[in-house]
């Protein structure tokens, strides 16, 4: 590496642009304003004591049932003269503490419950369940009653039977979660280690269990509040002379129709506290979620956002083809920050014809793949610019009802992982026969009978057999062969492959690609082939496009870019390439890191890295330059041939 590289200024560290606790919760502005009103409430009551505010209990017969806004009185009086206004205030510091008081025992004692059943299993999972379901069997509301007439009508009394009833609520969903947990890796690496089960279960597991309770918590309050206020109205909650929110409203019942600003007021308030209770733990969800803490401020839709300017659309290229990507790029918005996956990317594909799209790691290879029929997730992704046109048709300008017709129909994928890919709690026919009858209208006993060709024709033997198997039961070159199966079902123009044989050993790699290079040239579809490996570019691929930070840096047909790569990068990319027979050769790894693509320096983004680098370099765009209809290099000092990176 030279001086030059060497000495190449340092870049400061950019500050993390994901969205913090505040961002996210002021994003969802039903949330927000749930929490304003909730801590407007909460302070108010909190205040109550050093408020200028009357006794609440004492009462004056001569201003009983005082309308709104009378002197002294903003609210008015009940039946008994005492000011509502102090009563509702200190009514809803009571509220407001029996309900957070039930939701903390019966989250602790749920939660713990949920715990040491998931966690133990077996009889102690069983008796702790069978209690739960008994307590379960009774509606909660009459259990919560008997437990108050046995006890005798109190607040504290009716605190206690609220949580009692809301136990086996936490219980059954931390449980479920708990049993989920102990069964993973990390679990049983903490048991090898030697950690006790209470290690286990409290270092281990509970971390990842509090983000549920704290959200159940949060979404439990408001409805503890209410069922509070319901024992007060019934009389077996807060006794006289003393206020909650419950048994106003049920004082003021008896004169609904002669006073109704008694019954009114309480319960309006009951209404805005619990709203705002369930809005905020709306927000307190989205606050826990780690995919919009990750910058995602909204959940995926269907397909990818196109927002590109109409006016800057480009037209088909003139050698036209059955898939011709114009200029497109895709962003991801994480917080403040644009990273831009794919800068301005060209492909043409023609009938029958397989090109190779190969790079590093985060090159932007499958973005660009995933971006032609709109699969990259929305938000935080989108479609800046460009086009791509299969067979002369815009499919960024299409509906997603012709999106949707085109994805498995006349666009096919192969991903890299087929046990993602392919339906866990489905069999292989089933999945099969929908992708066939989706697109093709056909009876189930004929789709099935093509389904069982399909897998014939990837040569799954007892193809007939095979179809009720689960994915599961198939080894992962058996997998990678039904998704291939999957995507021929319905003769696709163009195949897209995204690494579909990185995770299989060399036998089956290399049966996987004679198999796709055989299909094609049968069915003269076009692949799109994504790999980091040239050696499977080799043996597949008519040409190649080498992707660096976004870009295609280097082009051209298969042995030209192998036997004379003309870029830096797929120079080096090619020497870490072992090559059987030159045990000699020395592979040569690639130093440094690619750039991050919201921080893309100035000139090449390869310079950083480049052996070659020279200060033009780090200087202006540096566009891709075509030397022929098919060979093109985005370096301003390209290598020679044969020269070695």
């Amino acid at each position: 590496m030279t001086e030059t590289t060497l000495s190449a200024p340092a870049k400061p560290a950019k500050k993390s642009a994901r969205p913090g606790t505040l961002a996210l919760l002021l994003n969802n502005s039903l949330a927000t304003g749930g929490l304003i009103v909730l801590a407007l409430i909460c302070l108010i009551a909190l205040a109550a004591p050093i408020l200028p505010l009357p006794d609440p209990d004492v009462t004056a017969p001569a201003d009983r049932l005082k309308p709104i806004f009378s002197e002294d009185h903003l609210l008015g009086t009940d039946h008994l003269g005492r000011d509502l206004l102090s009563r509702l205030i200190w009514g809803s510091r009571v509220s407001l503490a029996v309900g957070l008081s039930a939701t903390v025992i019966a989250a602790f004692f749920g939660s713990l419950l949920g715990l040491v059943a998931g966690y133990a299993g077996g009889r102690t999972d069983t008796i702790i369940m069978r209690g739960i379901d008994m307590v379960m069997a009774f509606p909660y509301i009459l259990l919560a009653l008997a437990i108050v007439a046995v006890l005798g009508p109190g607040l504290l009394n009716a605190l206690y039977a609220i949580a009692l009833v809301n136990i086996p609520f936490f219980a059954r969903n931390i449980r479920g979660i708990t049993l989920g947990l102990s069964r993973r890796e990390f679990v049983d690496a903490a048991r090898l280690s030697g950690k006790s089960p209470p290690q286990i279960l409290f270092l281990e597991i509970l971390p990842n269990v509090l983000p549920v309770i704290v959200i159940t918590m949060s979404t439990t309050v408001g409805w503890m509040i209410l069922e509070t206020a319901g024992l007060s109205f019934l009389g077996l909650g807060a006794q006289p002379p003393q206020a909650d929110l419950g048994s106003m409203l049920g004082e003021g019942r008896k004169i609904l129709f002669t006073a109704p600003h008694v019954s009114i007021i309480p319960g309006l308030m009951i209404f805005a506290l619990v709203m705002s209770i369930n809005l905020f733990g709306d927000g307190v969800r989205d606050i826990l979620d780690p995919r919009l803490r990750a910058g995602s401020l909204t959940r995926p839709v269907s397909r990818t956002a196109v927002e590109r300017n109409k006016a800057d659309i480009p037209a088909p290229s003139e050698k036209q083809g059955v898939l011709d990507v114009r200029q497109m790029r895709t962003e991801f918005q994480i917080g403040s920050s644009v990273y831009k996956a794919v800068g301005g990317v060209d492909l043409n594909l023609q009938q029958g014809e397989c090109l190779g799209v190969v790079g590093e790691s985060g090159s932007g290879k499958s973005v660009t793949a995933m971006s032609i029929m709109g699969l990259v997730p929305t938000p935080p992704g989108r479609i800046a610019g460009g086009a791509a046109y299969l067979e002369g048709e815009d499919l960024f300008a299409a509906s997603d009802r012709r999106i949707r017709d085109l994805r498995g129909g006349s666009v096919a994928y192969v991903f890299q992982d087929p046990l993602s890919t392919l339906h866990p709690l489905f069999t292989v026919g089933a999945q099969l026969t929908e992708a066939i009858t989706t697109h093709q209208p056909m009876s189930r006993a004929k789709a099935r009978d093509k389904a069982i060709d399909l897998l014939s024709l990837v040569r799954i033997p007892n193809a007939r057999e095979r179809l009720d198997a689960y994915p599961h039961e198939l080894s992962g070159g058996m997998r990678q062969r039904v998704c291939i199966a999957m995507a021929l079902a319905n003769d696709a123009k163009v195949l897209i492959a995204d690494e579909p044989t990185t995770a299989l050993d060399v036998t089956v790699q290399s049966q996987i690609l004679t198999l796709m290079n055989g299909l094609r040239r049968e069915r003269n579809a076009a692949i799109l082939f994504i790999t980091h490996d040239f050696g499977v570019v080799s043996a597949i691929c008519d040409r190649v496009a080498v992707m660096y930070a976004g870009r295609i840096v280097e082009t051209g047909t298969t042995d030209e870019v192998l036997n004379s790569p003309q870029h830096p990068y797929t120079a080096k990319l090619i020497e870490c390439v072992p090559v059987l027979g030159e045990p000699e050769r020395r592979l040569d790894a690639i130093e440094g890191r690619p750039p991050v693509v919201n921080n893309l320096p100035a000139g090449c983004a390869f310079a950083d890295r480049c052996p070659h680098v020279q200060p033009a370099c780090r200087q202006g765009e540096i566009s891709l330059d075509m030397s022929s209809g098919t060979r093109g290099v985005r370096c301003l000092f390209p290598l020679t041939s044969g020269a070695s990176a």
